[in-house]
């Protein structure tokens, strides 16, 4: 409720256009994670001794030198997630003056833990030894609370709630130099002592209820594990999912462990602390859960899906199927973006989807019930499965049953898609109707396709992209034309209230580059 009131104060809209504004601000500091995933993945792996016990000639000072500063490069962005989460959520979330809005919260994240370091200090219960097992840690230097990626986020929220309210406020005339803008850190210092003092008082009771919380859901065994997996996919429609994993991922509803000394909580966060360390013999159980189940899916399970698709297309229409169907299977198969393909029987057949769906929420039910620790970036591909599988062993993460389970994975995906599109003859791509190679569009033409389906540029409020949908919120929803979208090379469209998100691929964040140029 909190949440809807910081977006309903600046005219957010519908639930799903505040959902679709907030999951698009997320996508911020998320997009910085597979980076530095690599580098800690590369750097930590080929340095260790195992790896270089078996493969003498890494074993040089000039490569050592290079895999530290990897290593080191992407492990500092894994300890600073609350920070990255504060600034990319405030910044993604404004609509002007971003600048500013990411100074105001870099400074917040200091003052608010500066704020509970004092009242920790001034009240006797700054740990001096053993700061983990009394629920602090380390933030910008600062020892504070362990308030993680939940702590980041509110820090964001409260900015971008202060920036929206003052950016243009009026001080009288001897103050003039600290009007508009400026105005904003100065309000969103006070905000954030206020907001540490109240994160000193609540947080340690709001942390039991978190581990709870978690407690509870790992009570629910691998039913539990088979629901997460299957909602998650389901919110993947709605390009909603990443709220729903984040805080598995980052948070302790995913699992807390205490790494060298230092708690460290969410199911990512743990994989690439114990990455990072040398000690580590097994990675975390609830990577097991949260996570490993994706590459089940993406690598083996999408793959059949595809061929289903590809075999039932007309003869005279698979040259051209063929192309779109497997180029996505391939996107899906190397880095895990399974959109393109998704979208593709999403629409024509949704009753694919939901079946999907429940494979997937199996995927994952198996990936625990076997105990496979692969981490991950952001998806299941083959790039994270090499990285974060093999490449740590086997004894480590259990990896050879993602193939022996993702065999026969493909024939179920394939053979239960092909019965019902048969079945109830769904309309997926090649079944319709003879194609013929389709126009290819230039950037020009394409944008003024988009502009006409969003009801022209009046109608458009704001826009941004993620991985593959161009997010926009219009003022009118009934002026969105999805057949003049579908010709502009749309393969979906999804509209709730005042959210639209428009599917284009890989190639959305250049039409969303081009598309701010006809704006202008």
């Amino acid at each position: 409720m909190a949440l809807m009131k910081i977006f309903s104060f600046s005219g957010g809209g519908s639930v799903f256009a505040m959902l679709q504004r907030f999951g698009k601000a997320l996508m911020l500091p998320i997009a910085v994670l597979p980076a530095a995933g690599l580098l800690l993945g590369i750097g930590g792996t080929l340095s260790n001794s195992n790896t270089l016990q078996a493969f003498g000639f890494l074993d040089i000072r000039w490569i050592q030198i290079i895999l530290m500063l990897m290593e080191s490069a992407g492990k500092i962005v894994f300890e600073n997630l609350p920070t990255l989460f504060a600034v990319g959520l405030a910044t993604g979330l404004a609509r002007r003056d971003r600048g500013t809005v990411g100074l105001a919260a870099i400074l917040s994240m200091l003052v608010t833990n500066a704020t509970i370091h004092t009242a920790l200090n001034i009240t006797g219960k700054l740990a001096e030894k053993d700061i983990s097992g009394v629920g602090q840690g380390m933030c910008l230097g600062i020892q504070t609370l362990e308030t993680g990626v939940f702590g980041g986020m509110l820090v964001g929220l409260v900015v971008y709630w202060c920036h929206e309210k003052f950016y243009n406020t009026e001080l009288p005339p001897f103050l003039g130099f600290f009007n508009g803008s400026r105005f904003v850190p100065i309000i969103c210092t006070f905000a954030s002592i206020c907001l540490g003092i109240s994160l000193y008082v609540v947080w340690p009771g709001f942390q039991i209820l978190i581990l709870e919380f978690g407690g509870l859901f790992k009570d629910t065994g691998y039913i539990g594990t088979l629901f997460y997996g299957f909602f998650l996919r389901l919110l993947g429609i709605f390009g909603l999912h990443h709220i729903f994993y984040l805080p598995f991922w980052t948070t302790g509803l995913g699992g807390s462990e205490i790494i060298n000394g230092q708690l460290i909580e969410g199911t990512q966060r743990i994989f690439f602390a114990q990455l990072a360390d040398p000690s580590t013999t097994k990675y975390y159980e609830g990577i097991s859960r949260f996570m490993s189940g994706r590459f089940i899916t993406m690598m083996f399970g999408l793959i059949g899906a595809a061929f289903a698709l590809y075999k039932t297309a007309k003869p005279q229409n698979k040259k051209i199927v063929g192309g779109m169907i497997f180029s996505a299977a391939l996107t899906s198969f190397l880095t895990g973006i399974t959109e393109p393909l998704e979208f593709s029987f999403l629409f024509v057949a949704p009753m694919l989807y939901v079946l999907h769906a429940f494979f997937d929420g199996c995927a994952f039910m198996l990936a625990h019930i076997f105990q496979i620790t692969i981490g991950q970036t952001f998806s299941g591909g083959l790039i994270d499965f090499i990285l974060f599988g093999i490449a740590q062993g086997e004894a480590k993460t259990n990896w050879i049953y993602v193939p022996l389970i993702g065999v026969p994975w493909f024939f179920l995906y394939y053979f239960s898609f092909k019965y019902l599109i048969e079945k109830y003859d769904f309309k997926t791509p090649g079944r319709e109707e003879d194609l013929s190679e389709e126009k290819v569009l230039s950037d020009a033409e394409q944008i003024k396709l988009i502009l006409s389906g969003l009801g022209k540029k009046e109608n458009i409020v704001e826009f941004d992209c993620c991985i593959t949908r161009l997010r926009v919120t219009v003022n009118d929803a009934s002026l969105v034309n999805e057949e003049i979208l579908k010709s502009s090379g749309a393969q979906g469209t999804i509209i709730q209230g005042k959210g639209v998100q428009i599917v284009y691929g890989l190639r959305v964040a250049n039409i969303k580059n081009n598309l701010e140029e006809a704006l202008k």
